[in-house]
């Protein structure tokens, strides 16, 4: 890829203006209620960074959005729910630390809200809210604006049961209502796993010698199903099984469900975290 075609920014920057382990023998379940959703029973709007830990701005991006992941921020937007996920691109990794949490599957995200936004360039760190408006990861004021605009959603009404058939492999089972009702051109419903808590001694790159801290950092993103000419009242009852990676602990992750449609924007979404003993 072309450097030329990315930047890394700060706060100020130009572009900164917001546009609209169970044993394989003993497999056990459990059961997570969701968070709970605002009195008006609207769903978490949610929050996706751009990141990576060869950018030398996005650790200040990460701090903000576990605060906002943490609920710092609730008086700044209104009381809104809020779900946070941290996708970490890989083109930076030319610089001269390989991001170990990037991937290029999160660049080709990234590059899809490129275009859905009509912006003229990918950058990092970057803040896409609901699908539909963005700005620079260190914009607090841009973020939180764009928060309290959002547009509100029914919140689901899913529940999420867990089991490890194998030590490797998280299985999923969601099953409720997504009350919401879906037209024609159809929805996707996806599931991301996150993990939180994760601490990098960072030794080569623009981020040489820091120690960086990233919450709810996306692992595994995938497709439960796709949904088209549905009532508020449809049910799904889907299983999905992640792959998992050495040090997986289940205290340090949660998964997060939301609908989007073709235009990318997200109109729904539910936040689990996963059990202790899972």
């Amino acid at each position: 890829m072309a450097p030329r075609l990315f930047a890394c920014f700060g706060r100020g920057a130009a572009a900164a203006s917001s546009s609209r382990a169970a044993a394989a023998d003993n497999p056990k379940h459990h059961q997570t209620t969701p968070e709970p959703a605002t009195s008006e029973q609207s769903a978490p709007v949610v929050v996706e960074l751009f990141s990576s830990q060869g950018c030398a701005t996005s650790p200040e991006a990460e701090l903000v959005v576990s605060r906002l992941g943490r609920g710092d921020f609730a008086a700044e937007v209104e009381g809104a729910a809020v779900v946070v996920l941290a996708f970490h691109v890989d083109y930076w990794d030319y610089m001269g630390w390989k991001d170990p949490y990037g991937g290029s599957q999160w660049t080709v995200r990234q590059k899809a809200y490129v275009e859905a936004l009509r912006l003229d360039t990918m950058f990092t760190p970057q803040v896409v809210v609901q699908g539909t408006a963005q700005c620079v990861g260190t914009d607090q004021e841009g973020m939180l604006g764009n928060i309290r605009a959002a547009a509100r959603c029914p919140a689901p009404s899913l529940q999420a049961t867990f089991q490890r058939p194998k030590a490797e492999t998280l299985q999923v089972n969601i099953t409720g209502s997504l009350r919401s009702k879906i037209d024609h051109q159809g929805v996707n419903v996806m599931v991301a796993l996150y993990e939180s808590g994760i601490v990098t001694d960072c030794q080569k790159g623009v981020n040489k010698g820091r120690v960086l801290s990233n919450d709810y950092v996306v692992r595994r993103l995938e497709k439960l199903c796709t949904l088209k000419d549905a009532s508020p009242k449809k049910t799904i009852n889907v299983n999905i099984n992640f792959s998992l990676w050495e040090g997986f602990n289940s205290t340090k992750c949660g998964i997060v469900v939301f609908v989007q449609n073709s235009s990318l924007q997200i109109f729904g979404s539910q936040k689990f975290v996963l059990p202790e003993n899972v």
